[in-house]
């Protein structure tokens, strides 16, 4: 006999997060490994709410729905960063708030009706409170993720992203069939050896199913293909991973396919897919696109051989990195492609001359108001890094 799914999953309940206005919006898994590529993200990991939105007019049994977050997907995500000491950035409010894996610019990124339920809290929301919403929580959290991608790269590696979600068993009273569904865009360096391994551990895998993974400016858009970096979002049906024990032994499962799909990967490299759209129709293809990057490097370069009034202390100060950044970010990028290029030499590419020629041209003593002013700025930098990392390991 034919066993019918519900939507309804009460015995899942998702751990109890923090819920004051000022904590940070995500939740973040640190790896104690230098050299880790992984970062798992969820962007619907919670179905908590601010202390100041109330419940935005729903009834409490709501928030154990979907409308409300991915069931089971937050559980998934933690077990995967154990068991791979991989870092993992996660959503701490619903997306009922507002959704994080939308572009800031997608007009169901504050979604007024979900699922036939009206979301009275969201009905009156105008554009200042839209971007109150996104300056409070949704950019911060993608802010998050570019962070873990930019100090991955600091220590050399190319991050591999893999995005964990959950979908209903039963969609408009049709029983979905895949167990977990595989989406992507262009990419497919994750997706194809992701389908066939969930395939060998006996999954019933759907490829861009039930929903398509070509969606721009949602979440890995944003941070792996427009970075040009391996990343795959994974939907698991949500009956398979609602209690504790069917998620841990799905997960052993996935976790063998993850292995095998991160080892016929290989090293991984940066890999653009999709050129980027001009005026009009016509699109930028990869090579265009190096050679405007390109030239739009040379052009801040020689800016600043122009601006030589412009100090070094005073880019330190108000942007956090200055002439000798660039030369060391140029020599890094040297080393990733095979080039070797010691750090005198690099910087000469970016001051134009020797540093040590450049510094008795043109550097100017320091005065104590402009080393008050940086250690000032290294400070709260310092307290900012510090407080992240506390947060997210509280």
């Amino acid at each position: 006999m034919a066993v019918r799914l519900s939507t309804r999953l009460p015995s899942f309940r998702p751990p109890p997060m923090i819920r004051v206005m000022n904590d940070l919006p995500f939740e973040k898994m640190a790896s104690q490994r230098h050299d880790s590529s992984l970062l798992f993200v969820c962007d619907h990991a919670s179905n908590k709410l601010p202390d100041q939105y109330g419940n935005l007019g729903l009834s409490q049994e709501l928030f154990e729905t979907h409308i409300a977050s991915d069931i089971g997907a937050a559980k998934v995500t933690r077990i995967l960063a154990a068991e791979f000491d991989a870092a993992a950035i996660m959503a701490r409010w619903s997306r009922l708030l507002i959704d994080l894996n939308r572009g800031s610019d997608d007009p169901t990124l504050v979604m007024k009706l979900s699922d036939g339920s009206i979301i009275a809290g969201n009905a009156n929301v105008d554009a200042a409170e839209m971007q109150r919403r996104i300056d409070l929580f949704h950019a911060p959290y993608h802010d998050a993720i570019a962070r873990e991608i930019m100090e991955m790269k600091r220590r050399n590696r190319v991050p591999v992203i893999i995005s964990i979600h959950s979908f209903t068993p039963v969609w408009k009273g049709r029983t979905r069939p895949w167990e977990i569904g595989i989406l992507w865009d262009r990419d497919a360096r994750l997706a194809r050896p992701m389908i066939k391994h969930l395939e060998r551990e006996g999954f019933k895998v759907g490829d861009n199913e039930p929903y398509s993974g070509e969606l721009e400016n949602d979440c890995l858009y944003r941070h792996g293909t427009m970075l040009g970096l391996p990343h795959v979002l994974i939907e698991i049906r949500q009956d398979l991973i609602a209690g504790n024990v069917p998620a841990q032994a799905l997960v052993r499962r996935l976790t063998v396919a993850i292995k095998s799909t991160l080892a016929e990967l290989g090293a991984p490299k940066i890999q653009f897919t999709r050129p980027l759209p001009l005026s009009g129709n016509t699109k930028m293809d990869e090579r265009a696109r190096e050679q405007l990057e390109a030239a739009v490097f040379r052009r801040l370069v020689a800016h600043l051989r122009a601006r030589t009034d412009v100090q070094n202390i005073d880019l330190m100060t108000l942007a956090g990195f200055c002439r000798n950044c660039l030369g060391d970010w140029y020599r890094e990028a040297a080393a990733e492609n095979g080039i070797s290029l010691d750090k005198d030499s690099a910087r000469e590419l970016v001051y134009g001359m020797p540093q040590s020629e450049w510094k008795k041209r043109y550097q100017t003593e320091v005065t104590p108001e402009k080393q008050a002013a940086f250690e000032a700025a290294s400070k709260r930098a310092a307290e900012t890094h510090r407080h992240t990392t506390e947060k997210t390991h509280s």
